[in-house]
Formats: structure tokens, C-alpha cells, sequence
């Protein structure tokens, strides 16, 4: 896949669930994998920070088996080079990662998305060539334990109308506050234990694509 058919799959995303097993109550990462995909969900990230690079690689190289078998995205969180090395389809960027402009030109067909805590990030990260931006952290996560700062929806408002690539929304999102998010222009909504630590991921995954559904 290119960047432009990648690019064509991301505009149509709904629900985008991230992937970390310190978070999914004892199940693998692969098991959580399945369970998303039976859900239906067009995009997956894998948010494994303190793995080796080589465990890694060997954990996207099943997973892009996996992904691509369903027709669906698989963006890697932080490694351009395990994304690349990997066959993924993007790569996700914190504010300490690589720079967006040096990730672009290493990797010009993969997807390049940036996390961004404010509208001069985010139209920073959009200037600098992110194919999408992500607002957040929304609401207090156990995730972020370093945040002392969280956003709220009110953020969503605020940053959103600016941007002119996609954008996607993180950060403690649960079936009991996504409306909120919903109501304040999110359609791409990220999360990681609002799914992972569902008793069951599958219906979790369709559920949240409904109530999404009812705002597109």
C-alpha cells in the first residue's frame, strides 16, 4: 500500500484502538489483536515503549499478517525504523520522538501521526507534515501517569476547526464520557483501557463504533 491508499483508509476510520498488554488484564497483545479486529476496527496502534526493538519487530511482523488480513491500518507507536523494517503502515510520534519532518523523509510512504497537548502543537506537527494529529490527553489516564495536566472535550473545540488533516482524540475515553468527546467534534476516537480492559473487546469495539456512527 502507498501513502495516498493508506491516507484513504485513515480518512475512514471511526474507532482507533491502541494496544499495550500492561494494560489488557493478563491477555497477550495478540489476543487483544483479534478481539479489536473481530470488533471491526480499521486501524490498530501497538504502544509497546519499553520492549526491545527486536521483540518488537517480531511482534509487527504478526501483527501486519493480521491487520492486512482484515483491511486494516497498523500504525507503531514511537520506532520509524521498526515501522519501516516491520512493512506497518505508519508511524505514531510523541513530542520527544523524531522529529515529524526527519520521520517524513526516512519513511515518505508510511502514515505519520503526532500527539499534540495544544493548538500551537497541533498546527505545529500539521506544518511540519503529520498526516494526523492527536489531541489529548482528554480526560485523566493511568496511561499518562507523568500528565498532571489533562485537556478536557473543551480542547477538542478549541483545536480541531484549525486543522485541516485528521485528527484523533486520547486519553482516558471510556463508554461512560465518549458522547462528550463526540458532542465536542471528535469522530476518531483513541483508547486503550476503555477496550483492552473490557471483559469482552469484541462487543466493546462494535459497540463504540455504533454510538461513533450516529455522529459521522
Amino acid at each position: 500500500m502507498n501513502r495516498k491508499e493508506r491516507l484513504e483508509k485513515l480518512a475512514a476510520i471511526d474507532i482507533y484502538p491502541v494496544i499495550c498488554q500492561d494494560f489488557s488484564e493478563g491477555r497477550t497483545n495478540l489476543e487483544v489483536l483479534a478481539a479489536v479486529l473481530a470488533g471491526g476496527a480499521r486501524i490498530i496502534q501497538l504502544r509497546e515503549k519499553h520492549w526491545n526493538k527486536k521483540d518488537l519487530y517480531d511482534l509487527v511482523i504478526e501483527f501486519g499478517k493480521r491487520t492486512r488480513s482484515h483491511d486494516a491500518l497498523l500504525i507503531i507507536n514511537d520506532h520509524v525504523d521498526v515501522a519501516l523494517a516491520a512493512g506497518a503502515d505508519g508511524v505514531h510520534l510523541g513530542q520527544e520522538d523524531l522529529p515529524i519532518g526527519v520521520a517524513r523523509k526516512i519513511a515518505p510512504e508510511l502514515i505519520i501521526g503526532a500527539s499534540s497537548h495544544n493548538l500551537k502543537e497541533a498546527l505545529k506537527a500539521e506544518k511540519d507534515g503529520a498526516d494526523y494529529v492527536n489531541i489529548g490527553p482528554i480526560f485523566p489516564t493511568k496511561t499518562k501517569a507523568d500528565m498532571v495536566r489533562f485537556l478536557g472535550p473543551e480542547a477538542i473545540v478549541e483545536i480541531g476547526p484549525h486543522l485541516t488533516v485528521p485528527f484523533t482524540t486520547m486519553g482516558g475515553i471510556n463508554p461512560d464520557n465518549i458522547i462528550r468527546v463526540l458532542k465536542a467534534g471528535a469522530r476518531r476516537v483513541a483508547m486503550i483501557t476503555g477496550i483492552t480492559r473490557a471483559a469482552d473487546i469484541t462487543a466493546r469495539v462494535l459497540q463504540l463504533r455504533e454510538t461513533i456512527s450516529h455522529y459521522f
